[in-house]
C-alpha cells in the first residue's frame, strides 16, 4: 500500500503552520489573564523565601502540621514515591490548622539524600505558585522548616495516566478518554507555552500527567521547567535533563532547550495512548526497546497501524479517526523540530478529534453503522516483519515531506535518527523506565 495518511489532517496542519506565528501571539495574550496578575518576588534560594515569600497564594505550612496532617507520615497514607522521594495523601483540616476548611491534599515530602534538591523544589514553589490553569495541578502550599522540603498539591483521586495506561487489564482507558486525556494534556503544555512568561515543561510524560475523580487531567512535577528564550534568542542552553525515551533528540544532542522540545514529548506520549505500550520497554524485543524507533516509522503504513494499535481499545474507534491520531504524533515526533506543530495547533487537532470521538462513542453504544477496528484471527510478532510491503523508509521520508515543508533530504546540520542520539555518553544521563527524573 502507499502512503496512507489523511489529507484532511494534513491540510489542516498546512493551513495553521501558514499562521501559526500569529495564532501563537494570540494564545499569549488569551493565557495572561489566568497568569499571576504581578510577579513582585521570585525567591532564588530557600533562604530568600522564607524571608520574602512573595506569594499570598500559597499557605505556608509547619513540619508538625505536615505530620498530622499525614497522620505522622503513616506508611498506608502513601501514594507513590520516586526520585524525588514519597507523596503521601492527606487531610488539612481544623485539626491542622483552626478555622482551616478541610481539603484532602498530596503531600510530596523531598528525600534529602535523593537526586532532586532545593533548586527543583524551589523550582515547583515559584512555578505552580503563580500558574493557575485547570490542566496544571494545583499547588495549595508548602512547608521549608529547618531541612524539611514539603510541597501540598491538591488530590488527584484517579492517580498518574501511566497507572492506568500500562495495566495489563484496562477497563478506565477507553478510546474517548484517552483523546480527551491528550486534550487536557495539550491545553496545559499550550497555555505555558503562550504564557506571560513562558516555560518550557521539560519533563512531559505519563507520570507527571494526573487524573482527578473524573479522569480530567493535569500537569504536575515542575521540578524541571524553565523559562522559555526570550527576546531575539531563539532556545535555552542548559544542562540535559529528563526522561529516556521522551527528550527530543535535538536537545540530547546539543543542550539546545526550545518549546519544540517539550512537543517532542507531548508525541511521545501519544504514541504511548495510540498503541499501548511504554516509551522504554526493556521487556521487548531488542528492536522494540524504544517505542519511537520501533513504531514511528509504522505510523504512515494504515495496514500496520491497525496491527499495533493498543487492542484493548477495540471495537471503540473507526480507522480514520485512529490514522488521524497517528498522523498527529508522527508530526510531533518529526526529526526536524521545525516541523513538529505549536501546541497551540495540537489542541485545535485534538479538538476536532474529540468531537469525532464522542460521536462515534455514541455510534457504538446505539448501534449505528460504523466503521471499526477488527483484531486479525494471526497477527505476526512484529509487523515490519512483512517483506510484502514496500520500503518503509521511502514511505516515511514521503510522508514526512508531505506533512512538513518540502525537505530533499537531511542536511548536515540536522539530527540524525533517534537510534544514533541515545548511546550511552558522559554529557547526558537519563532514567528508565522504573525510576524518575535523573540530571546531570
Amino acid at each position: 500500500m502507499g502512503n496512507c495518511y489523511s489529507s484532511e489532517v494534513d491540510e489542516q496542519f498546512q493551513r495553521q503552520q501558514q499562521n501559526a506565528d500569529s495564532k501563537f501571539q494570540n494564545s499569549a495574550e488569551s493565557n495572561r489573564t489566568t497568569y499571576a496578575s504581578s510577579i513582585v518576588v521570585i525567591p532564588r534560594d530557600v533562604k530568600a523565601l522564607r524571608q520574602n515569600p512573595g506569594n499570598s497564594n500559597l499557605d505556608i505550612f509547619t513540619y508538625e502540621e505536615m505530620r498530622l496532617a499525614t497522620k505522622r507520615f503513616r506508611p498506608d497514607q502513601v501514594l507513590g514515591e520516586g526520585g524525588f522521594g514519597i507523596v503521601y495523601k492527606g487531610v488539612i483540616d481544623e485539626n491542622v490548622r483552626p478555622g482551616y476548611v478541610k481539603t484532602e491534599v498530596a503531600i510530596k515530602e523531598l528525600d534529602p539524600e535523593g537526586i532532586q534538591g532545593d533548586r527543583e523544589w524551589l523550582a515547583e514553589v515559584n512555578y505552580l505558585g503563580q500558574l493557575q490553569h485547570p490542566n496544571l495541578v494545583k499547588l495549595i502550599g508548602y512547608c521549608c522548616d529547618d531541612d524539611h522540603r514539603l510541597l501540598v498539591y491538591e488530590y488527584m483521586a484517579s492517580g498518574s495516566l501511566e497507572n492506568h495506561l500500562f495495566q495489563r487489564v484496562s477497563v478506565t482507558m477507553t478510546w474517548s478518554r484517552r483523546i480527551k486525556i491528550a486534550l487536557d494534556a495539550a491545553k496545559g503544555l499550550a497555555f505555558l507555552h503562550g504564557a506571560e512568561r513562558s516555560i518550557i515543561y521539560r519533563d512531559f510524560k505519563t507520570s507527571n500527567i494526573l487524573l482527578d475523580a473524573n479522569f480530567n487531567a493535569k500537569l504536575s512535577d515542575f521540578g524541571l521547567a524553565k523559562d522559555g528564550p526570550m527576546g531575539d534568542q531563539t532556545h535555552v542552553s542548559t544542562r540535559v535533563m529528563g526522561t529516556y525515551g521522551y527528550a527530543a533528540p535535538e536537545y540530547v544532542m546539543t543542550g539546545h532547550l526550545t518549546f519544540r522540545s517539550d512537543i517532542y514529548g507531548f508525541g511521545v506520549v501519544l504514541l504511548e495512548m495510540l498503541i499501548g505500550r511504554k516509551a522504554m520497554d526493556k521487556s521487548r524485543p531488542s528492536r522494540e526497546h524504544n517505542l519511537v524507533e520501533w513504531a514511528r516509522p509504522i505510523l504512515n503504513h494504515q495496514k500496520k497501524l491497525l496491527r499495533i494499535i493498543d487492542p484493548r481499545m477495540e471495537g471503540q474507534y473507526s480507522n480514520k479517526t485512529a490514522i488521524k491520531v497517528a498522523t498527529l504524533a508522527y508530526q510531533c515526533l518529526s526529526q526536524n523540530p521545525k516541523g513538529r506543530p505549536l501546541m497551540s495547533q495540537v489542541v485545535e487537532i485534538l479538538e476536532s478529534l474529540q468531537t469525532r470521538a464522542r460521536r462515534e462513542d455514541v455510534s457504538i453504544h446505539t448501534g449505528a453503522s460504523v466503521t471499526l477496528y477488527e483484531v486479525p484471527k494471526s497477527v505476526p510478532q512484529n509487523p515490519t516483519d512483512n517483506q510484502s510491503e514496500p520500503n518503509e523508509n521511502v514511505r516515511e521520508k514521503d510522508a514526512e515531506t508531505s506533512m512538513c515543508k518540502p525537505v530533499k533530504q537531511r542536511s548536515k546540520s540536522e539530527p540524525p535518527k533517534e537510534n544514533d542520539l541515545y548511546d550511552p555518553c558522559d554529557d547526558a544521563i537519563f532514567d528508565d523506565e522504573r525510576s524518575d527524573s535523573l540530571r546531570i
